[in-house]
């Protein structure tokens, strides 16, 4: 009891410590459950119609896109290219995300019937990009995808390389095949709104009268240039009216940020510039003594490959390809600097020959328990097929089908290595005549080639090429970024940044607008930690010193200057002030113009008063007026023009653009324009599409899309 009495006398503290506990236990789980949240919010990649996308989803995407593109040749994609393709994928799947549900709404959507209707028609583009392309008629053969269809499902134990080659084009042919249905979803909804757009025989003939109906006219222009800017009172209340009248022009639908920055780039010193052209020229004088410059090459580290193969001109980097053609076979040149991409070369020209940019061949793979073992059965075969024998038949034999294929030089001729028994084979490829049959010895085994087909003769080189940046040693970069670095932990406060940034010999620079969507910021490549930095920041923050750019030779500092969050930009915005003053001054000048044209009633008195006078001809409703007097298209001139009575003086001034104008018709005639009332309406009709092409932004702002990219990518 002594016991319990004390516990009660204790209550209070007791039910604080456990009140707190309960807190710290509660806070705790809270803690983990906002962690969690945060962990798996830095895994989307955006949000469209309130669905989430994950990294790995749009990954996966991202992925198949490239995959298909390595089939249609363009392998190995740079970083600029590489982003061109992310943004192409999210664009494509935000829109068709969008279009999706709108249609889902409406009940459309591809039948397995239509699908096939396209693939029987076999024009649609994509279908052209297939390897079930029919030569001879130039269309996508369905029956060629059927055929392949089902033998990649019959031969999925077939020989490893073979498989390999099938499940790539049965993987391209998936992309190809969604894509198609997506398509061809977006087509029917588009074509469902186009039909929602009409004309008729009125509109058009009212329309062919804006068009042909052209106006000379006597133009009288008070440009408001006239009026200096100094002279005309802009109030605060003036300001304020006007943001009022131009509100909706300012909302933005995305937040975005202002920065200043310093970006100190690091370059190669007069010391490492000298250096390095020393070394190209024991290049140079290695690759003149030397037959065989592939080790040369290798050991330069050069950024161009040496396969030893006749290749394309389009396979070298222009500034190389450029110089080719007034090179000599043998002769050796350079060192060349390239400032555009900021280069030391040397190129030596190995040989120069006309060969075919295509070759249909088919051949026969011979195996063996030992490479001799192969060698003689290779011989054998051969042999029987020079003596008559059927070359199907005989790879039939051996578990292959002989089939006719083609080689192009864009399938090897970017490798980035190539082994001498390939050298050899592709040489003999190309060099081989029509119906030429040859043994290739491989270290393995034997390939029978026989070429069937030498299509459209081009030059090619064998060329070496020693390309490499000019850049900055150790000693340069540290000396850089020594004394960048102590003026960064000197400098921690943007206005000190700003204030000090120009004695220390650094620029600061500003770039307005910055949003997520971009890749890089201020141009500079490698700056996705400055752009995860820059979104989380507050206004005035200053961030560390990154390392950025191509290989590290960007020093940057970020300041956080503006943020501008999604709704309507305020006048105290200075961009926003500068147009609503700009709109402000021209509704001032213009009341101050007109009334200086008033009690003008010809162009005789507005030139008295001080009206610039010019004719103007082929003036139609159709199309805003060019005044070269005011230098701006005038919309509301034209519309003038047109009810005005020919001869008829506007005693009423026109407010424009760029100044107010009175005028006088002098003439009003037709063109020589001869009216379609079906082409007249059809114009109509795209005319009308083009301007509701706008809902896609419509449905794009409506669909809360939010685009992460930048965190990943």
């Amino acid at each position: 009891m002594a016991a319990l009495g004390k516990i009660r006398s204790r209550g209070i503290t007791l039910i604080a410590i456990i009140g707190f506990g309960l807190f710290a236990f509660i806070a705790e789980e809270a803690f983990r459950s906002c962690e969690s949240s945060r962990n798996n919010q830095r895994q989307q990649i955006g949000e469209v119609l309130g669905e989430k996308i994950s990294y790995e989803e749009f990954a996966k995407l991202v992925d198949e896109a490239q995959e298909a593109m390595k089939l249609m040749g363009q392998e190995n994609l740079n970083d600029e290219q590489l982003n061109q393709l992310r943004d192409q994928v999210w664009q494509g799947f935000v829109q068709y995300q969008i279009v999706k549900k709108e249609c889902d709404k409406l009940g459309l959507t591809v039948t397995d019937d239509e699908m096939q209707n396209v693939l029987n028609e076999g024009t649609n583009q994509m279908l052209l990009s297939t390897p079930f392309v029919n030569r001879q008629t130039g269309r996508f053969d369905a029956n060629q995808l059927k055929q392949f269809l089902a033998q990649y499902k019959t031969q999925q134990n077939a020989n490893p390389q073979m498989a390999e080659q099938m499940q790539a084009i049965y993987k391209y042919w998936s992309y190809v095949e969604k894509s198609l249905r997506q398509q061809l979803l977006m087509q029917k909804y588009n074509g469902l709104l186009a039909h929602c757009f009409l004309s008729n025989p009125v509109e058009a003939k009212m329309s062919f009268n804006e068009e042909s109906e052209e106006s000379q006219i006597q133009l009288a222009a008070y440009p408001y240039s006239s009026i200096q800017d100094a002279k005309v009172q802009v109030s605060d209340a003036d300001l304020k009216s006007k943001y009022d009248e131009l509100k909706p022009r300012f909302q933005q639908y995305v937040e975005s940020r202002d920065i200043k920055y310093v970006d100190v780039q690091i370059n190669a010193s007069a010391a490492d510039r000298a250096a390095l052209l020393k070394q190209f020229g024991a290049y140079a004088k290695e690759l003149s003594a030397v037959a065989d410059p592939t080790n040369v090459v290798r050991k330069s580290t050069s950024s161009v490959p040496y396969l030893g193969i006749p290749v394309g001109k389009e396979a070298f980097p222009t500034d190389i390809a450029q110089k080719l053609d007034s090179m000599s076979v043998g002769q050796t040149l350079g060192p060349v600097e390239n400032t555009q991409d900021n280069t030391l070369n040397v190129i030596k020209l190995v040989a120069k020959q006309q060969l075919p940019d295509s070759v249909k061949f088919r051949a026969i793979q011979v195996g063996g328990t030992t490479p001799d073992e192969a060698h003689q059965r290779a011989d054998s075969i051969y042999n029987a097929l020079n003596g008559g024998a059927d070359f199907a038949t005989i790879a039939k034999k051996y578990g292959q089908d002989g089939q006719e294929q083609w080689l192009t030089t864009r399938q090897y001729e970017y490798s980035n290595s190539m082994d001498k028994e390939t050298q050899g084979y592709l040489n003999s490829l190309l060099t081989m005549g029509v119906n030429e049959m040859k043994n290739v010895t491989l270290t393995q085994g034997n390939l029978i080639v026989q070429v069937l087909d030498r299509k459209n003769m081009i030059d090619k080189y064998t060329a070496a090429v020693v390309k490499k940046a000019i850049d900055y040693s150790k000693e340069t970069r540290g000396a850089i970024f020594n004394k960048f670095s102590s003026f960064a932990s000197a400098n921690q406060s943007a206005a000190d940044i700003i204030k000090n940034a120009e004695k220390n010999g650094y620029k600061v620079q500003e770039v307005k607008d910055v949003t997520t969507a971009q890749h890089y910021l201020a141009g500079i490549r490698s700056t996705r930690d400055a752009m995860k930095w820059l979104f989380e920041a507050g206004e005035g923050d200053v961030s560390k010193m990154y390392e950025c750019g191509d290989n590290g030779n960007n020093l940057l500092i970020v300041i956080c200057d503006k943020i501008h969050p999604i709704g309507y930009r305020g006048l105290d915005d200075a961009q926003v002030k500068e147009l609503v003053k700009q709109a402000v001054l021209r509704d001032k000048k213009a009341e101050q113009l007109i009334a200086k044209a008033k009690g003008a009633n010809s162009i005789a008195a507005a030139k008295a008063k001080g009206a610039q006078v010019l004719t103007v001809n082929q003036v139609t409703f159709a199309a805003p007026v060019f005044v070269q007097a005011t230098g701006a298209s005038e919309p509301a001139l034209s519309g003038a023009v047109y009810a005005a009575k020919k001869g008829a003086f506007s005693s009423h001034p026109v407010k424009g653009q760029a100044g107010v104008y009175q005028f006088q018709v002098i003439n009003r005639t037709k063109n020589a324009a001869k009216f379609d009332e079906k082409a007249q309406e059809m114009k109509l009709r795209q005319k009308a599409m083009q301007y509701a092409g706008n809902f896609m932004n419509e449905l794009y702002i409506k669909a809360g899309v939010v685009d992460n990219r930048y965190l990943f990518f």
